[in-house]
C-alpha cells in the first residue's frame, strides 16, 4: 500500500509508534485491574479457595476428583468380590487400569488353558455317563438321573459365551465408574449408597451352595467317585456366580436410581436448586443408557443360562412326580434339592432385573410427578416436562440382546412352559405299561398229527 516513494506516510509511521503489539483481545483486556498505579508488571493472582463439599471427607473428596491420583470407587468396592471371583473361574478376563477396564492377555491365556483342562477331564466324563445311561433299565423316569449328570456338563458352554462378552462387560464397568466420577463432580460428594458386606457374603455362600448342591445330588443318586465330582462343581460354580454377578448389577443399579430419586425430591425442595433439575436428567440418561448395556452385556450368557435351567427345572420335577407311585428315596433328595435351587436361581435373576428396571423408570416418574411447580419459574419447568418425557421415551428394560426382556413376566412364562411339557411327559408315562405287567405269551400249543 505504501511502497509507492511518492505516497506521503501518515503520522507515526517513521518512529514505529503506530504499531500496535500483539495482544489477546480476551486477556489482555483485563489486565489493567492487575496493574498497580507505578509499576506495569501484573501481580499474582491469589489461588482459588477449594471448594466446600457437602461431607466431611474433604481430603477423600480432592484425591477422587483429581485426575492424577487413583480413583477410589464405591460402584467398583461392591463389585470386586463376584469380580475377582468370576476372574479366578475363568470367565472375566478383565482387569482395571486406573479407571478403565480392559481385557488382559494374561488373563485369556488362563482362561482357556483353565477352559481345555476343563473340558479334556468332561470329555471322559460325559463317554462314562453316556454308558450309564446305556445301561440304564426299566422305564424312561428312572433314567432321568443317568440323563441329568450329562444335562449338568452342558454349562461348559457358559464359559465360550462369558469370554465371547468380556468386551461388552469391560464397556459395562468402564461405564458405571465413569457415572460415579461425573456425579462426583457435578454434586461435590460421593454417590449415597453402599451395599456394605453383602456382595462378599453373597459370593461365599454361592460358592459354597454350588459346590454343595452337587455333591449332595451326586453322592444321593449315584456312587460317584470324589475326584470325579470336582468338574461337576465347577461348572455348578458358574452358572451360581454368573447370577450372582447379575443379581449385583441389578443391585447396585437400583439402588443408585433411588438414591438419585430421592435427592432429587429433596432438591426440588429449595428453589435454590430448581435449576439442578437438567443435571439430574442427564445423570439419569447416563443411568438408563448403563442399564440397557447391562442386558447386553450378558445377552448369550444369561440366555443360555435361563433355558438351562428351564430345562432342568423340567427334567428334575418329572423325575420327583415319576417317583411318587413308586415311592420316594435317597436319590429324590438330590432331585428336590437341584430342583429348588434351580428355580430360586431363575426367580432372582428375573426378579431383581424387574426390581432395577422398576427403580430406573417408574421410581423416577413419581418422584417428578410429585414435584410442586408453582414455585419454580419457566426454565425449571419446562426441564421438568423434558425429563418426563425423557423417562417415557428412554426404555429401561432389561433386555438380552434383543431376545426377551428379562422381568416377572419371563418367570411365570417359563413356568407356564415348564407345566405344559410336564402335562407331554407324564401323558407319555402313562402311556407305556410298567415293567410289572404280564407278559403275553406268543407261543402257540401244537398238536401231533395223527397217523394215517
Amino acid at each position: 500500500m505504501y511502497n509507492n516513494p511518492g505516497t506521503p506516510l501518515p503520522h507515526g509511521m517513521m518512529d514505529n509508534s503506530y504499531q500496535i503489539p500483539n495482544q489477546n483481545i480476551y486477556f489482555d483486556d483485563g489486565m489493567q485491574f492487575y496493574r498497580t498505579k507505578n509499576q506495569n508488571t501484573i501481580t499474582k493472582v491469589a489461588p482459588v479457595p477449594p471448594p466446600k463439599y457437602s461431607n466431611a471427607e474433604n481430603m477423600e473428596m480432592m484425591e477422587s476428583i483429581d485426575d492424577k491420583s487413583v480413583k477410589k470407587s464405591v460402584i467398583f468396592d461392591n463389585v470386586k468380590p463376584i469380580f475377582v471371583t468370576m476372574r479366578l473361574l475363568g470367565i472375566l478376563p478383565v482387569v482395571r487400569r486406573g479407571s478403565i477396564f480392559i481385557i488382559s492377555t494374561k488373563w485369556i491365556i488362563y482362561s482357556f488353558l483353565l477352559l481345555l483342562a476343563v473340558a479334556g477331564f468332561i470329555g471322559y466324563l460325559k463317554y462314562y455317563n453316556i454308558n450309564v445311561t446305556r445301561t440304564a433299565e426299566g422305564r424312561f423316569e428312572e433314567a432321568v438321573i443317568d440323563y441329568l449328570f450329562t444335562v449338568y456338563l452342558v454349562p461348559i458352554f457358559v464359559n465360550i459365551l462369558a469370554l465371547y462378552e468380556a468386551k461388552k462387560q469391560a464397556n459395562v464397568l468402564t461405564q458405571m465408574v465413569s457415572f460415579e466420577r461425573i456425579y462426583t463432580r457435578m454434586f461435590k460428594k460421593r454417590i449415597g449408597f453402599d451395599l456394605g458386606s453383602k456382595p462378599l457374603v453373597m459370593t461365599v455362600v454361592l460358592l459354597i451352595l454350588g459346590c454343595g448342591v452337587m455333591v449332595i445330588t451326586h453322592f444321593s443318586m449315584a456312587n460317584f467317585i470324589i475326584y470325579q465330582v470336582v468338574p461337576y462343581c465347577y461348572i455348578n460354580v458358574i452358572t451360581f456366580i454368573i447370577g450372582g454377578a447379575w443379581y449385583i448389577y441389578c443391585d447396585i443399579i437400583g439402588n443408585i436410581a433411588t438414591c438419585l430419586a430421592e435427592e432429587f425430591q429433596f432438591a426440588l425442595r429449595n428453589i435454590e436448586y430448581s435449576n439442578r433439575v437438567c443435571d439430574y436428567r442427564s445423570l439419569w440418561m447416563i443411568l438408563s443408557k448403563i442399564i440397557r448395556n447391562v442386558g447386553n452385556s450378558f445377552g448369550y450368557t444369561l440366555t443360555f443360562l435361563c433355558l438351562y435351567l428351564f430345562f432342568v427345572i423340567t427334567l428334575t420335577v418329572y423325575g420327583l412326580l415319576s417317583q411318587i407311585q413308586e415311592g420316594m428315596g435317597v436319590k429324590d433328595i438330590g432331585l428336590t434339592i437341584t430342583g429348588v435351587s434351580a428355580t430360586l436361581m431363575l426367580y432372582f435373576i428375573c426378579d431383581e432385573a424387574h426390581y432395577a428396571s422398576t427403580c430406573v423408570r417408574t421410581y423416577f416418574q413419581k418422584k417428578i410427578l410429585l414435584v410442586e411447580l408453582s414455585f419454580m419459574n419457566e426454565d425449571a419447568q419446562q426441564e421438568i416436562s423434558m425429563f418426563l418425557r425423557a423417562t417415557e421415551m428412554n426404555p429401561t428394560d432389561m433386555c438380552l440382546c434383543g431376545f426377551f426382556d428379562v422381568n416377572r413376566n419371563l418367570f411365570k412364562s417359563l413356568l407356564a412352559t415348564m407345566v405344559t411339557y410336564l402335562v407331554v411327559l407324564l401323558q407319555f408315562q402313562i402311556s407305556i405299561p410298567s415293567s410289572g405287567d404280564d407278559v403275553t405269551n406268543n407261543t402257540t400249543n401244537t398238536t401231533p398229527s395223527a397217523p394215517k
